[in-house]
């Protein structure tokens, strides 16, 4: 994070998040954002992955205390026109370039960005003698990344890619954002500072450059790998443990943020995504499936074939009979547990009544033949227990 973000950027907006949030608030927040705005999700949709970048790098630095820590306070001094041990920006002993009044490039009160903002300016040099400011190692930021699998893929696991937030740097331009053999030139217009200055009142307001859009750089000829952007998505390879189910967040040591100083890498969070099956589904470490039967099956008792996720078919015994919504149990064949061993595959029985239109004049014979060698009636007493 420069100083210059540090000054223009409202991560907290970005967020939508106060500034009194709590680590708990922001890390909810960014996560609800990110499912919302991921790549994944929107596909083509350049608005939706700049608005995640943007919130990947609020979260970047909001999530790390020590960050947050200088981001509120480099704020905090900006607005407030003053810098510790002396009095307001333009004020001795800090004057800026010239007397008083506001200075070409200068910010509110006379602040000259420049001198603020640039290389080894007043910022920067606070920034770096702050006591506190995490000299010794420090840990590498928590990443959150979402990925979308096959039903069938859940059940036996996958070494798959996910997208992670944020960019790395441009291999082809190393950053610079310019095609191999040139280079991006100063902004003529911010002179390289990525903000002008204009006068209001005895203020001198700053503003991000439009020429430049506050990058203090043009480039003519962009990078054909990353569009003149410097940044290109970065990918990780994970692996999916059988059994996973929908929902679910993993989380992958040490694939997070590098850390800084010999401190180790954050981790990586990837929450699991999986597509719904058109035959099969999940109760817990459980498959289910609907089995549809006929009325003689049901009746008569039957053995019936059951497909399976993993190649040949069941065969299930259909007792006599069975009444519709009896579930079946066969052990072992539902989902792998992490402790070892699988779930059970759950057979719902489902009688298939015929329709009417359906019925041949021999089926519709035979029903009848059925009915009145079978004068049940199974409303009997219906009535009474409603009079009770």
């Amino acid at each position: 994070m420069s100083v210059r973000d540090m000054v223009e950027k409202d991560y907290y907006a970005a967020l939508g998040v106060p500034k009194d949030a709590s680590a708990a608030d922001i890390k909810k927040s960014y996560r609800r954002l990110a499912r919302e705005l991921h790549p994944d999700k929107n596909p083509g949709d350049a608005k939706a992955e700049a608005r995640f970048k943007e919130v990947s790098e609020a979260y970047d630095v909001l999530s790390d205390p020590n960050r947050r820590r200088e981001y509120d306070e480099a704020r905090a001094m900006f607005a407030a026109g003053g810098y510790p041990g002396g009095g307001g920006f333009g004020q001795p002993p800090y004057g800026g370039r010239g007397g008083p009044g506001p200075q070409p490039g200068a910010g509110a009160a006379g602040i000259n960005l420049d001198d603020l903002l640039g290389a080894g300016g007043f910022f920067d040099s606070f920034f770096q003698r702050s006591p506190g400011g995490g000299r010794g190692p420090k840990r590498g930021t928590d990443l959150a990344a979402e990925v979308t699998i096959p039903f069938e893929k859940s059940l036996s696991g996958l070494e798959t890619s996910v997208r992670l937030p944020g960019a790395a740097t441009c291999a082809s331009c190393a950053g610079s954002g310019a095609r191999i053999g040139t280079s991006p030139r100063t902004c003529p217009t911010c002179r390289g500072l990525g903000v002008v200055s204009r006068s209001q009142g005895g203020f001198a307001l700053s503003e991000p450059c439009r020429d430049c859009l506050g990058k203090g750089k043009i480039v003519d000829s962009p990078c054909p790998d990353c569009q003149g952007s410097g940044r290109r998505e970065r990918e990780q390879r994970i692996r999916i443990p059988a059994g996973v189910s929908d929902g679910q967040r993993l989380r992958v040591r040490g694939r997070g943020t590098p850390g800084e100083r010999g401190g180790p890498a954050g981790d990586l969070e990837v929450t699991v995504h999986v597509l719904s099956h058109p035959v099969f589904g999940r109760d817990g470490a459980n498959l289910t499936i609907n089995l549809p039967v006929t009325i003689s099956e049901a009746a008569l008792g039957a053995s019936v074939k059951v497909p399976t996720l993993d190649g040949a078919p069941l065969t299930v015994k259909v007792p006599p009979g069975t009444s519709p919504g009896r579930r079946l149990r066969v052990r072992g064949r539902g989902v792998p547990r992490s402790g070892g061993g699988s779930g059970d595959l759950i057979v719902s029985v489902d009688v298939r009544v015929p329709r009417a239109s359906e019925l041949s004049p021999r089926a519709r014979a035979a029903l009848q033949e059925f009915a009145a060698a079978y004068p049940t009636d199974p409303r009997a007493g219906l009535t009474d227990r409603m009079n009770q």
